[in-house]
């Protein structure tokens, strides 16, 4: 069985905003490589890697993750990782669905999470 990457990209909000959406993402994907960690950057990433069957996390409601600012989320990998992120995110925050792109292999969505 081979691993799955995820890659998450983050703008807007503050540092603790985009800590929160990681740490929302590690109950499906584990630990991430590195949290956000610079105070002063505008576009943040992690990177998760998993077992290539994900799931998404049906815990908490929507809306019960609060943010201080909104946060464009982008996040890319297998089509199954993607709907498992963006799943996860949906049920943990308020979102808005921005858009979806296709490739062979992966996939790429953009979610607007709103506090």
């Amino acid at each position: 069985m081979t691993d799955t990457q995820l890659t998450v990209t983050l703008s807007g909000g503050g540092i603790e905003d985009a800590r929160e959406v990681v740490r929302t993402l590690q109950g499906v994907f584990g630990e991430p490589d590195d949290l956000p960690a610079n105070e002063h950057a505008t576009v943040r990433t992690a990177v998760f890697t998993s077992p290539a069957t994900v799931e998404a996390s049906g815990s908490p409601q929507p809306g019960a993750v609060r943010l201080s600012a909104p946060v464009t989320v982008t996040v890319q990998g297998s089509p199954q990782a993607v709907a498992a992120a963006s799943d996860t995110l949906a049920h943990a925050f308020r979102t808005r669905d921005e858009g979806v792109a296709s490739g062979d292999q992966e996939q790429e969505r953009q979610l607007l999470l709103v506090p």
